[in-house]
């Protein structure tokens, strides 16, 4: 039998980097081999690129569909990334929260720090390249934009990284194996945060302390 209980609401984790930082690596890498992992899928207005499916990698939507949901309220977070429209549907991401699930974002430092602000338990962490020679490597290499498109991700990645300090954690991604294994690390140590954690005992031999934390997640 088992006496001491360990309950936890959901967390939400925040995963940020440049184009072309291997964000979409390392979360193809975190829910494939963690099944208690959800990806919250978010809302664009930008064209699909490649293979990218609709509910997929993203939900695309037109200009005027994004308005009408930000007016409606519909988003926890949203901002304007490379003059298109980005935003974290609240559905996709309380419900499951309330639910007890581990909730993970694919979102920019602009709906981080807002997302931040409104849920200040969400864990963020930002991805670093090795160097931005590096950065400017991978997006050539991966061949999806022209010389204009490569100057403007740069010139945004240069923005982006003036906040890596703001964020929980900081990844430097030189090699995508040792960057996967810290993710996982960071994942399985806000787990067990004691703050987090509603600890019960089975028999009622101990009645534990109860932390004092004015801010969990799910109470924004």
């Amino acid at each position: 039998m088992i006496e001491f209980q360990l309950n936890r609401p959901g967390i939400l984790f925040v995963l940020s980097a440049p184009s072309g930082g291997g964000k979409s690596t390392l979360l193809r890498e975190l829910l494939s081999a963690d099944e208690s992992m959800e990806y919250s899928v978010s809302v664009t207005t930008r064209p699909p690129r490649g293979d990218e499916q609709d509910g997929r990698e993203y939900h695309f939507r037109t200009e005027s569909e994004f308005k009408r949901l930000l007016a409606a309220n519909a988003f926890v977070e949203s901002a304007v990334v490379h003059g298109n429209y980005y935003g974290t549907l609240r559905s996709e991401v309380e419900e499951r929260i309330a639910e007890g699930a581990d909730v993970v974002l694919d979102i920019d430092v602009q709906g981080s720090l807002k997302l931040k602000k409104e849920r200040p338990d969400t864990v963020l962490v930002f991805v670093l390249p090795p160097s931005i020679a590096t950065l400017e490597k991978r997006l050539r290499s991966r061949g999806l934009d022209d010389e204009r498109a490569i100057r403007t991700r740069l010139e945004n990645a240069r923005h982006e990284l003036k906040y890596a300090n703001l964020y929980d954690y900081v990844l430097v991604n030189e090699r995508i194996e040792d960057t996967i294994d810290s993710l996982r690390q960071v994942v399985t140590g806000e787990r067990h945060r004691a703050h987090r954690m509603v600890l019960n005992d089975a028999l009622g031999e101990i009645e534990f302390i109860k932390p004092q934390r004015e801010q969990m997640v799910g109470a924004g």
